[in-house]
């Protein structure tokens, strides 16, 4: 009777536990899915569901050069941010994975600091620094600020990947005569890789994504997708962004996807 008991228990914190999994799921998807539906409408306002289905507001994505010229400002953004992230949080992550000292657990607060301040908040602190040191807002303070935001994702990633390294592979290299470049290079570089790789793509998305910092740390001539497509919506409720989102939506989807056939992006998220 007892093991009866034990099992329906079992089965009923199961079910209650997969009903809510998928609310949350339906919670969490359900936007995207509107959206994307949306994007196919047929009407020239927004709305679900849509009157008929068409690809014209796709169609009209393509001659959209605002919108053309601030995404490219957020991919060279994004870019230049991600590879900054990267030469820093791998440097850090090395400098701090396996030491026990104060100093280094000091570091790895500091660098998950921007994580934990309010975006708004930091953004705001950046301009005034900046203000103070006499650096006009640019494309080189957006970059500045995208990097200290994007550290943390390739940190904590490269953390996690330098915790499953075994320190025999080091030793035994030290022992055969290996220079620590050489063993970085050709041992520790190799098995890290999916680390700093899930660590990239999750900073390329959140410099992409930003919208607090690119709001304080950007010119009037350094226009930012996700801050365009804010005032279309804000201003006209244009169609075509909805488009856009849509576009942006398949491609992150065929990203995450590539991602964690690559590198196991959501175990690593998990760790």
């Amino acid at each position: 009777m007892s093991g009866r008991k034990r099992t329906l228990e079992a089965i009923s914190f199961e079910l209650v536990m997969t009903v809510i999994a998928v609310i949350a799921l339906l919670i969490i998807i359900a936007p995207s899915l509107v959206v994307l539906i949306v994007s196919f409408t047929s009407g020239f306002s927004l709305r679900f569901p849509p009157p008929g289905y068409s690809l014209r507001w796709y169609v009209e994505l393509s001659n959209a050069w605002q919108l053309h010229f601030a995404a490219k400002n957020s991919l060279i953004v994004a870019l230049w941010a991600t590879g900054l992230s990267v030469v820093l949080g791998v440097a850090a992550a090395l400098a701090i994975s396996r030491s026990q000292a104060l100093s280094a657990r000091l570091l790895d607060s500091l660098f998950m600091s921007p994580l934990v301040l309010p975006a708004l908040a930091f953004g705001l602190a950046a301009l005034m620094l900046f203000s103070l040191v006499g650096l006009p807002v640019s494309p080189l303070t957006l970059v500045i600020g995208h990097t200290v935001v994007c550290v943390p994702y390739v940190v904590r990633n490269t953390v996690a990947a330098l915790a499953q390294l075994e320190p025999t592979l080091l030793e035994s290299s030290a022992v055969l005569g290996a220079s620590r470049l050489y063993t970085f290079r050709r041992i520790v570089l190799p098995l890290i890789r999916p680390g700093i790789i899930a660590g990239a793509f999750i900073a390329f998305m959140s410099s992409f994504d930003n919208v607090p910092v690119s709001l304080f740390l950007r010119d009037a001539a350094t226009d930012m997708l996700p801050i365009r497509m804010w005032q279309d919506l804000e201003g006209k409720l244009d169609v075509t962004i909805a488009a856009l989102s849509g576009v942006l939506i398949i491609a992150t989807v065929a990203l995450v996807a590539v991602m964690e056939r690559v590198t196991g992006l959501s175990r690593r998220l998990t760790n």
